[in-house]
């Protein structure tokens, strides 16, 4: 528990000034953060018996990434290179005798989409009008969420919520994480009141539906990790694992936070 504090506390450190400062600094704090997170992604895919392309993995995580958040205009041609680039090389790998090459490909393209476009959101919502104040509650309201449904789960959880992915979370701890989602929203709501528009009852409908979607983001990289039957993505965070397992919600929370604060508020 010592470790997984002091963690904490040095992401913050960091983290709290780059996002605050915005920029190139926040920029590449997100960056790196993925990047690592692709490396540990190919990882965890190899111990599940595939073989994606960590190169071109990690290294088109990086490349999207900066194209997205810089060059955005030539996204979809990036992504379209990467995924033919991909293919090419996963079909080298099938004709040097890896019979199954073609489920590689797909592991290489999903790791490149799902860590480099997606990761890309946590600069795009950073980046939209009031930004700071709308990632300060987008992403805090998701930690609240997280934080409840782990405090009421322990005390009162009985029912099993998704028995194969994660065989400790409950409904009640699932209800008890929406629960906390809501008062977050409405609590990081009134505290940004005068610099976004939005309204207590805005912030607990945001805290709803990010604290009922965000822990799919949760189980969604759980299931990777018991196909490849490793606790953790990586130690490279005392105390909480590998950064893949501290941004599987962040991904989903910062695409989710950025169309619902682009559609309905801007």
């Amino acid at each position: 528990m010592l470790k997984r504090i002091l963690t904490a506390l040095v992401l913050a450190v960091i983290g709290v000034p780059a996002t605050i400062a915005g920029g190139f600094f926040f920029w590449l704090f997100m960056v790196v953060f993925v990047t690592i997170a692709a490396w540990e992604y190919t990882n965890l895919m190899r111990g599940a018996k595939f073989e994606p392309q960590q190169a071109l993995v990690v290294l088109g995580v990086f490349g999207l990434f900066v194209v997205r958040t810089y060059f955005p205009a030539y996204s979809e041609a990036a992504l379209t290179g990467l995924v033919l680039l991909a293919m090419a090389l996963h079909l080298f790998s099938f004709e040097r005798g890896r019979d199954y090459a073609a489920g590689d490909f797909a592991v290489s393209v999903a790791g490149i989409i799902y860590l480099g476009w997606l990761g890309a959101y946590l600069v795009k919502l950073r980046e939209l009008p009031g930004g700071l104040f709308w990632f300060f509650l987008i992403l805090p309201t998701v930690w609240f969420a997280d934080s409840g449904a782990y405090l009421v789960g322990k005390q009162i959880g009985k029912h099993k919520f998704s028995p194969r992915l994660s065989p400790k979370k409950t409904w009640e701890g699932y209800f008890g994480g929406v629960l906390f989602g809501v008062l977050g929203g409405i609590l990081f709501a009134w505290l940004w009141r005068e610099q976004i528009s939005v309204t207590l009852l805005n912030g607990a409908l945001i805290g709803l539906f990010m604290a009922s979607l965000t822990p799919l983001g949760d189980l969604g990289e759980s299931m990777i990790k018991r196909q490849a039957g490793m606790k953790d993505s990586s130690h490279i965070l005392p105390g909480h694992g590998g950064v893949f397992d501290r941004i599987d919600t962040w991904l989903w929370a910062s695409a989710l936070g950025y169309y619902v604060v682009s559609w309905f508020f801007l």
